[in-house]
């Protein structure tokens, strides 16, 4: 089977995370900035799009070479072998984008890509005149970065954090893969109680059931290169048959959500019924204030709303004394508390032991992690 070089890509912050999840599944990565390379098959393609929970999207490298001048970018591009993966009638559009690259204009560089993959194709294939393109579809995109070109088609299609169970969200809602991996980034494990005192339409706690349940992200969506003539036709199949296999049965998780909204209590019923984890978490009506435990050492994440989102500051702030009044007493309970609000810590009345920054979108935030006492070993 041919072997391609294959990027996991990521949001800025989390790429150690992709790799970790790359390593775990048994390949040789190496992470860079908001990507992770590493090796494989079509079957290889086929598993890590449907296993990746913390990455954005899986793509083949093409080429990757420098250009500092269209006449580099054409021939090298024209170069490389795209009649190994598109056929004829590929549909491909062109992406781009540029950064400290002599070939600053987009647009152009976008151009000169296409030019060149219609002349290679066109003379491989017999071709005069315009490709049909009426086949399936091969997303290309072309990266400058410091007048080196990496040219690359999309596996994926729809980013990876669509898992497909979102039903609807809330005002300021966090994607898939990003609430992933802030649930890596806790000490959770499936023996410990789970709260999210604020859980909105759900995808924390959906996402932290899928992983304690072993249901794989992408179990329930499609991706672009199932079509693709590449592959063979059981190969994403096997995959799915596979990881259905892999799902923990038997578990039984303690998960809680809650918030103030009644509308956004039964979003989150509806969203984690379609990830077939509705039975795995319980959800309710509750301000952050009346909560109340007989339980040890659990954790506690929450994505409270952020102040400059919803323009009322003092709502937020009140908030944040709220959730310090209660779960600071909460001693063997670990705390993890994203927000944008750089002074969260005023408000809650502790200091954290560690800060995360991460982005949620183009927007910074913050992970505020308060340790609770480690459970004795017996």
């Amino acid at each position: 089977m041919t072997t391609y070089q294959l990027l996991a890509t990521a949001a800025s912050g989390i790429e150690g995370l992709v790799g970790r999840e790359l390593k775990d599944l048994g390949y040789d990565r190496e992470v860079e900035n908001g990507r992770v390379r590493f090796d494989g098959t079509t079957q290889d393609i086929a598993k890590t799009n449907l296993q990746l929970r913390t990455a954005d999207r899986v793509k083949i490298i093409m080429g990757e070479f420098t250009a500092k001048t269209f006449d580099d970018l054409y021939e090298k591009t024209k170069a490389l072998p795209w009649e190994t993966i598109l056929p004829m009638d590929a549909e491909f559009p062109v992406a781009g984008k540029s950064v400290k690259s002599k070939l600053h204009s987009v647009p152009n560089c976008q151009k000169m890509v296409k030019k060149a993959i219609v002349d290679r194709l066109s003379s491989v294939y017999h071709r005069r005149g315009r490709l049909p393109e009426t086949g399936h579809l091969y997303p290309i995109e072309v990266s400058l970065l410091k007048d080196t070109a990496l040219i690359t088609i999309d596996t994926s299609g729809s980013s990876l954090f669509k898992r497909g169970y979102r039903q609807e969200k809330g005002g300021a809602p966090l994607k898939e893969n990003m609430a992933a991996a802030i649930m890596k980034l806790t000490t959770w494990f499936p023996d410990k109680p789970l709260l999210d005192p604020t859980c909105g339409s759900g995808t924390l706690l959906i996402e932290a059931a899928l992983m304690g349940k072993n249901i794989a992200p992408g179990l329930f969506r499609k991706f672009v290169s199932e079509d693709w003539d590449i592959f063979q036709a059981d190969e994403y199949q096997n995959e799915r048959i596979a990881a259905k296999k892999a799902i923990n049965q038997e578990l039984q998780l303690d998960i809680m959500g809650c918030d103030i909204d009644h509308r956004m209590i039964e979003i989150a019923k509806r969203n984690a019924e379609a990830a077939g984890v509705d039975d795995q978490i319980t959800f309710k009506q509750m301000q952050v204030k009346d909560f109340t435990t007989d339980k040890d050492f659990g954790i506690i994440v929450s994505n409270p709303p952020y102040g400059q989102r919803l323009n009322d500051e003092e709502y937020i702030h009140n908030l944040y004394r709220q959730m310090g009044d209660v779960y600071r007493p909460l001693k063997t309970w670990s705390k993890y508390i994203l927000t944008s609000d750089l002074a969260f810590e005023e408000y809650y009345g502790e200091k954290a032991t560690k800060r995360r920054k991460l982005y949620n979108g183009s927007l910074r935030t913050d992970l505020f992690q308060f340790w609770g006492e480690r459970k004795r070993r017996q």
